[in-house]
């Protein structure tokens, strides 16, 4: 794939994706600061952590993680990432993780970054492409991700729990990969 990929947003804006790259690291850290921890609780790893922060720039190149960022001039305004087992028997899944700035949401910046990590799991040879949703709290994401094929496997009652106690379903959805985007 090549990079950098300029994007148009709803509102005509534009923002550059590109692969997270070694030297993003304080770019990275003050992107998740700036997310309200009310959007930042479900999230599997503390991301205002420095040693999160850190592994993440440290798996670049290794292991089974590609990741790219959404940049509007020098700021980090989305995150993507793309989770892959290289062995057993889940090794043809791919997981998703998306976290767009609110500012920047609603102006379809987390569809571009979806569909650069749709190429990218096809270029590879994926199968399927996991994401999971907590009900109630990522509908639009949801929806986004419905209209792009991605369909409900599962949905775990009272999965997520956040700070305040309350519990919330977590729906667990996939999108069946083609070799080619004539395949749809």
């Amino acid at each position: 794939m090549r990079y950098p990929k300029e994007v148009v947003l709803k509102d005509r804006s534009e923002a550059v994706i590109r692969p997270l790259q070694k030297d993003d690291g304080g770019m990275l850290s003050r992107f998740y600061a700036a997310i309200p921890d009310n959007n930042r609780w479900y999230m599997r790893h503390d991301v205002t952590d420095p040693l999160v922060i850190k592994k993440m720039i440290d798996s670049i190149g290794r292991g089974n993680v590609f990741s790219t960022v959404a940049l509007v001039g020098d700021r980090i305004v989305a995150h993507a990432s793309l989770l892959m087992r290289g062995h057993g028997s889940t090794q043809h899944v791919g997981r998703l993780r998306i976290a767009v700035l609110p500012g920047y949401r609603h102006k379809r910046l987390g569809t571009w970054v979806l569909l650069d990590l749709i190429q990218y799991a096809m270029d590879t040879g994926l199968n399927d492409l996991r994401a999971d949703f907590v009900v109630g709290i990522e509908d639009n994401a949801i929806e986004s991700a419905r209209k792009l094929d991605f369909f409900k496997v599962a949905v775990i009652p009272e999965y997520v729990k956040s700070p305040r106690g309350i519990r919330y379903d977590l729906q667990i959805m996939v999108k069946r990969l083609h070799r080619t985007w004539a395949d749809f």
